[in-house]
């Protein structure tokens, strides 16, 4: 991978944060400006820390980031339940949704397991040997 617009996970987030958006264009979701705008800023945090951490160039660092945006599907999970109570979304629609962002957070823990176990720790934790003119 040599982008994060290559990884599925952050691609599924960029759908989910697609389907927030129009969720508030075609419902009362529009006039609970509270509720929107946490929305839209849990949905759109999945897919940024997705992206952030990757370009970290570091396991560390990308685990950190993956772990927030795995905390930030299980947010907008919560803020979904919300939308169902206040009849934003009807009882298909709610369990769609939610089935999308359960999967979604699995996979984020899936990759995280996978980074977690990496023998590839990213360009910034390779040591750079010296140059022959740097040896004393």
């Amino acid at each position: 991978m040599n982008a994060f617009e290559d990884l599925k996970i952050w691609q599924i987030a960029r759908q989910l944060c697609d389907e927030v958006f129009q969720l508030y264009k075609s419902s009362d979701l529009q006039y609970d400006k509270v509720l929107w705008n946490q929305m839209n800023k849990s949905s759109g945090s999945i897919m940024d820390n997705i992206a952030e951490g990757f370009e970290r160039n570091g396991n560390r660092e990308f685990r950190q980031f993956l772990s927030v945006a795995k905390a930030s599907c299980g947010e907008l999970r919560s803020q979904c339940y919300r939308c169902h109570d206040r009849a934003y979304l009807d009882e298909s629609q709610f369990k769609e949704l939610r089935g999308k962002l359960v999967r979604q957070s699995q996979m984020i823990s899936h990759l995280l397991k996978h980074v977690s176990h990496s023998e590839m720790k990213g360009a910034k934790f390779i040591p750079i040997s010296p140059g022959p003119d740097e040896i004393s």
